[in-house]
């Protein structure tokens, strides 16, 4: 089998993760990476020894790619590496399983598990575009969140006996879903710069509702629905909304699609193929009061751009909210002398 590339394309020396984060989701891991420390309490409090488990199960349960097996996603998973320049080659193993599945597991040497329903699903582009978003996973760090929403979602269980505990736990859990729904905004957009291929990438998203019937399909009808979805009936629909996100980590298929492809035409994907975007040398220099304001942004302009009744009516609420949390921040950047 050839290794040539079916095209070239362009490697993002040095990039760093916060090119492709979604501002929600940029801001909290600027803030994380700041808590010196804070990964290592995480990694013991998960066990390393799971992570040991883990691999040694996919070894003796699963395939591992390499030059001799499945040659094609062990290509892809090389030029994932190369375009995101990560140093190391994540391992990537194909698990048996109808389900359409991937996931990228670990802390400190992660590894990226497709499963065989996904490869029947996709062809090499999308399959392109999904491990190129599983790599975003890994060098954005978004294993934290897998971590913090484990621990807290299993300790959220064991006190349901205790109503104001389990209240309160809930309510974070619900902010960690929120936060990972966005990380999974930014790895479709890291899956977008490795396969460079803006309609793969979205066929990829849009076979997760409809399956493999593409002949059957059409983004930009696609588009139309999700347009549909935003802009919802009454108040009631977008009350029952926000309820169907109870308990989901990943935003809907229609969302992600949609999100993709204002992403890609806000101007955002070319400046980045043309070289302009953050270093990974720069992270430290990051500010976190600039993230927080910039996801403050974000989230005003998809309030103000939303048709959704509902979210007119909690505008001002949400507003309020967004302010105050501006202020908090700043205060505390003030008393840190101005370090972000």
């Amino acid at each position: 089998m050839t290794t040539t590339p079916d095209r070239n394309r362009v490697q993002l020396p040095g990039i760093s993760s916060r090119a492709y984060e979604h501002p929600a989701d940029r801001s909290a891991l600027v803030a994380l990476r700041k808590l010196s420390g804070f990964d290592t309490v995480l990694k013991q409090m998960s066990g390393l020894i799971s992570e040991r488990r883990l691999r040694l199960m996919y070894l003796a349960s699963a395939v591992r790619v390499s030059e001799t097996q499945f040659r094609s996603l062990y290509d892809m998973g090389r030029d994932a590496a190369y375009t995101l320049d990560l140093h190391r080659i994540p391992e990537i193993y194909v698990q048996q399983d109808p389900q359409v599945q991937a996931k990228a597991i670990g802390f400190d040497d992660p590894f990226i598990v497709v499963t065989t329903g996904l490869l029947n699903l996709m062809n090499e582009e999308e399959q392109r575009f999904v491990i190129g978003h599983e790599t975003a996973h890994i060098l954005s760090g978004h294993a934290v969140y897998r971590t913090m929403l484990d621990i807290l979602t299993r300790l959220a269980t064991r006190v349901a006996w205790i109503p104001l505990g389990y209240i309160g736990l809930r309510a974070i859990v619900a902010g960690l879903e929120e936060w990972y729904r966005k990380s999974e905004l930014s790895s479709d957009r890291g899956g977008l710069l490795v396969g460079q291929d803006p309609d793969a990438g979205k066929r990829a998203l849009m076979k997760l509702a409809g399956g493999a019937y593409t002949h059957e399909m059409n983004i930009e009808a696609f588009l139309e629905q999700y347009n549909e979805y935003d802009t919802a009936g009454d108040l009631r629909d977008g009350f029952l909304k926000v309820l169907n996100l109870l308990g989901t980590t990943h935003p809907f298929a229609v969302v992600r699609v949609a999100e993709l492809d204002k992403w890609q035409r806000s101007g955002e994907y070319d400046r980045i193929l043309g070289g302009d975007y953050p270093r990974r040398e720069d992270d430290a220099s990051a500010r976190v009061t600039d993230e927080v304001k910039a996801a403050a942004e974000s989230y005003r302009a998809s309030w103000q751009q939303s048709q959704d009744p509902f979210i007119g009516v909690l505008r001002d609420v949400a507003e309020g909210a967004v302010n105050a949390g501006e202020r908090i921040f700043n205060r505390f950047s003030r008393r840190d002398g101005g370090q972000g």
